[in-house]
């Protein structure tokens, strides 16, 4: 288990957290949380009684909490209670204080959203225009990614066809179509854009994008084409999609003279407009 240790801010105050490469999450120390939100001289102490107070989360705390390797401020590694968003959200739930209140109201609303979204997906879609608005993308690139999802929603939809079920094959699917077309994995081309959690997809650039489209996108076709069954007949079409996006990233870079492939995030590139809640960064 890889773990790489990093300082995020909870409004104006800091809180520690370890990103772990295995479970592909990242943990935050339930103590700074509730020292920031409860102004507790002693947090430990404060979440002894927030357990003793709700017995449904001290039942399930040790499935919502993980020990996590983290340093203390006399700069040594301690074992650290942590937790993932949906864990420390479940704890933020219990904690009766004013400074709570808004991240409650938050969840509360962001779950009405969810159910609405439920009952008429094309909501889902408006909001997350709004959403790539709000962090500055380009109405060109907003309109991509979205033909982006509905190609991929496509691709999904004919791996199943062929009898191809679990979230792992499809990402080993999707996978080799990355390797085909870019030379690298998801993970590796995660990886040399410096992200974690982050959506791989939302930190392309236009021509990668239009890349990755290219090669969903004709992987699907060859598939409808091919009618393969199972896992190891659609990897063959994977591989072979993805090719056909390598012939075209290969002759654009001939032609400009450089790699198209990116280590730029999406950070590097937009002006964030607004800043959304909560949005982990």
């Amino acid at each position: 288990m890889a773990i790489h240790e990093e300082i995020k801010l909870f409004g104006q105050n800091e809180v520690r957290t370890a990103w772990d490469d295995e479970k592909e999450q990242w943990f935050f120390s339930v103590t700074d949380v509730v020292a920031i939100l409860t102004d507790s001289a002693d947090p430990k102490q404060y979440i002894k009684k927030l357990r003793a107070r709700d017995s449904e989360l001290d039942f399930r705390w040790g499935t919502i909490c993980t020990l996590t390797r983290m340093k203390a401020a006399d700069g040594k590694m301690y074992n650290t209670q942590s937790a993932t968003a949906e864990g420390l959200f479940r704890i933020i739930q219990s904690i009766p204080s004013k400074k709570a209140e808004p991240i409650k109201q938050w969840l509360a609303r962001v779950g009405q959203e969810r159910l609405n979204q439920m009952q008429d997906p094309e909501l889902g879609i408006v909001q997350a225009v709004k959403d790539y608005k709000h962090l500055g993308y380009s109405e060109k690139w907003i309109n991509q990614r979205l033909r982006s999802i509905e190609i991929r929603k496509e691709l999904t939809d004919e791996w199943q066809r062929s009898g191809v079920t679990e979230d792992k094959d499809f990402a080993a699917l999707t996978d080799i179509i990355s390797q085909a077309w870019s030379g690298m994995t998801t993970r590796e081309y995660k990886n040399m854009k410096g992200l974690h959690k982050e959506s791989l997809r939302d930190n392309m650039t236009n021509i990668e994008l239009a890349l990755n489209i290219l090669a969903e996108a004709t992987t699907t076709e060859y598939s409808k084409a091919s009618n393969p069954k199972g896992i190891k007949e659609s990897a063959k079409i994977a591989k072979e999609g993805g090719e056909v996006a390598k012939v075209a990233r290969e002759k654009m870079e001939k032609r400009l003279g450089r790699s198209v492939l990116s280590s730029d995030k999406a950070i590097d590139y937009i002006q964030p407009t607004d800043e959304l809640p909560l949005n982990g960064q």
